[in-house]
């Protein structure tokens, strides 16, 4: 390996580095992690479906309904506590603990004594059967906390928990608190202390902080959600059926569900819904038509419902550690520069691309799992080396490739310059010898054209010519070994092997006649049009870069280009414009109809050659092509010297 090639790859493998570990421990690390998880909800929530009736919580909301509802639209919220005793009672029945996600630090005992005895009462009781607990807020200094009459009612701080739920430093809340600092060390947030009331034994892996990363199921419906206006009606007409048919063991979260308070951005904030989707069968009153636009935004108390369902499932989120992501950013930035470098620029781009649509694709594949892919890390990391890996490429390893390139292309074949170019090698001396067809053209009559006019027309002419029959070889596959005098030397068959060498050699000399006659005022010079012979022999030949060390070509040598030489001025004696050898019939199989013109022997060859004209290719063959080619070979035919011809 070249020095300059061991350059080039330290240079790509410390920008792949670079950027993996930017992305995936750097300062953007925290922001793409998170919006990772954001998109995979979405992606998820449209390729794959979730379990509807899965939660084992159900929310009791005061809700717009609520609002609207006698008893409750006739009183102001804070002289409530009377209507929820009832609906307490009949819950705390039959769940397996009621949480309260709603602060009543006010009492209107104050007012008139006695007033929300039958509240205390339902506290108490369900508060003694270990079913009950209420929220409170903590802040530095004062939390906010239940009315003290509503502590003593519950037997104090034991069934009191922390409703606080922090954000990310985008404003999005990923994750809950499963525990918070507390006088006399930890006490349990709201959400971790109803599910070990529920029978969560065990509580899932957290973060360095504690906190749990939530996934949210965006089934609609999938938390069931009980306006209170219709469970207050349902208490009162004392229709406990209803109550053991939806509550029974459940976990049962009271919280406010409005339109405009208590909003939170959460990782499902791409998930728009509407409050109430796919609500569960109503009790007494029918579902009120209220008018509500699908939101980003959601209730907090289902951040609490969420994170108890995953810690009674046991299928909370987790993050991939940072040396995982470390680990698997490298690897895949190296192969996209791998790709960048070492590929063709479009294969290498298109198949980073294609890598980076398929990320998010695995990630939700993961995410069913519980793994959090920062599949955004990840893709950022491969786009990063893959443009520094590119602007690197055409800014400095190129540049000797295109030099190389620039140098050679206009006297060495474009595919041997291709594969100098894809081996970073300079051309050097040295062949081998392989099976071509050799093509040899001359234009019929040129020293008379050349003395009937000025140097200047001629050379215009030639350069017309020259471009067009350079053209259709080229595109036949041939290269032009050189050019001498009027006079085209081109090889079919290398530097890249081609077992139809000899088919696409006749057909390109088919196609030069063709287009001489298809265009004769183009192909004038000084009112001469240009006609020319060609002669074609396949063999053996010694081809390579031949030459002395400072000056060379790539070229082909040996008695196979000799005899081709010389089909092409036997073209003159024999009124034909074309010329193949039988070795290029052969070669050639049945792919070109062409007719027998001659036995002839070739100094320096033991065995005589018959000569052929090509007429057309096989598919274009005309009745009259066919019948020439079919005249049989004439048994007393005498071989002649080529030479007397």
């Amino acid at each position: 390996m070249t020095p300059a090639k061991l350059r080039d790859l330290a240079v790509v493998g410390a920008l792949a580095l670079t950027a993996a570990i930017g992305f995936a421990s750097g300062p953007a690390a925290d922001w793409l992690r998170g919006a990772s998880l954001d998109l995979l909800v979405p992606l998820r929530h449209a390729l794959l479906a979730q379990d509807a009736s899965a939660s084992r919580v159900a929310v009791v909301a005061i809700d717009e309904e609520t609002y609207r509802r006698p008893p409750f639209s006739e009183m102001p919220q804070a002289g409530w506590s009377p209507l929820l005793a009832p609906v307490l009672n009949a819950v705390a029945a039959e769940a397996a603990v009621v949480g309260f996600d709603v602060v009543y630090s006010t009492s209107l005992d104050n007012l008139q004594r006695g007033y929300e005895r039958d509240f205390l009462i339902a506290l108490r009781n369900a508060a003694r059967a270990g079913k009950l607990v209420l929220g409170k807020v903590q802040h530095s200094a004062h939390p906010i906390l239940p009315h003290p009459s509503q502590q003593v009612a519950v037997g104090g701080a034991a069934n009191i928990r922390p409703l606080n739920a922090f954000e990310d430093s985008d404003g999005v809340i990923r994750r809950l608190p499963l525990s918070f600092a507390a006088a006399d060390g930890k006490e349990a947030g709201l959400a971790a202390e109803l599910a070990q009331r529920a029978g969560a034994s065990v509580m899932p892996p957290t973060d360095a902080a504690g906190n749990l990363l939530l996934d949210f199921n965006t089934a609609p419906g999938a938390i069931p959600t009980y306006s209170l206006a219709d469970l207050h009606a349902c208490a009162a007409a004392g229709h406990s059926d209803y109550f053991r048919g939806h509550f029974a063991g459940r976990v049962v979260i009271l919280a406010t569900v409005l339109d405009v308070e208590d909003r939170r951005l959460t990782s499902r904030r791409f998930v728009k819904m509407t409050d109430g989707e796919a609500a569960p069968p109503r009790c007494i009153h029918p579902p009120m038509k209220l008018t509500a636009a699908p939101r980003d935004s959601i209730a907090g108390v289902y951040i609490h419902a969420t994170a108890v369902n995953n810690i009674l499932d046991g299928r909370p989120l987790r993050d991939w550690s940072a040396m995982s992501s470390v680990g698997v950013a490298v690897l895949l930035s190296l192969l996209a520069a791998a790709a960048a470098f070492l590929l063709q620029l479009r294969a290498g781009l298109a198949g980073i691309a294609v890598a980076i649509l398929l990320l998010p694709f695995s990630a939700v594949l993961l995410l069913q799992g519980g793994g959090v892919m920062p599949w955004l890390s990840l893709a950022a990391a491969m786009t990063a080396t893959a443009a520094a890996t590119v602007a690197y490429r055409f800014a400095v390893s190129d540049r000797d490739r295109r030099l190389i390139a620039k140098l050679f292309s206009l006297y060495l074949p474009p595919v041997v310059v291709d594969r100098m170019v894809a081996g970073g090698r300079m051309p050097a001396l040295g062949g081998e010898e392989r099976e071509v067809t050799v093509l040899f053209s001359d234009i019929a009559g040129f020293t008379g054209i050349s003395e009937s006019c000025d140097a200047a027309t001629l050379v215009q002419g030639l350069n017309t010519y020259f471009s067009t029959m350079t053209d259709i070889i080229e595109a036949h596959g041939g290269f032009v070994d050189k050019y001498i005098g009027d006079a085209i030397v081109a090889v079919f068959g290398a530097p890249v092997d081609e077992p139809r060498h000899a088919e696409q050699a006749m057909r390109a000399a088919l196609e030069m006649q063709a287009a001489l006659r298809a265009d004769p005022q183009r192909f004038s010079v000084a009112g001469h049009m240009l006609k020319t012979r060609i002669g074609l022999n396949t063999g053996r030949v010694l081809i390579g870069n031949i030459g002395s060390p400072r000056r060379f070509n790539y070229t082909a040598m040996g008695d196979a280009v000799n005899l081709a030489s010389r089909l092409e001025g036997a073209n003159k004696a024999y009124g034909t414009s074309i010329l193949v050898s039988e070795d290029t019939m052969q070669a050639a199989g049945d792919a070109v109809v062409a007719r027998r013109v001659d036995i002839v022997r070739v100094v320096g060859r033991a065995q005589p050659v018959r000569l052929y004209e090509p007429l057309a290719p096989r598919e274009a063959a005309s009745a009259e092509d066919l019948r020439l080619a079919a005249i049989p070979e004439d048994p007393a035919q005498t071989v002649r010297d080529l030479t007397e011809k």
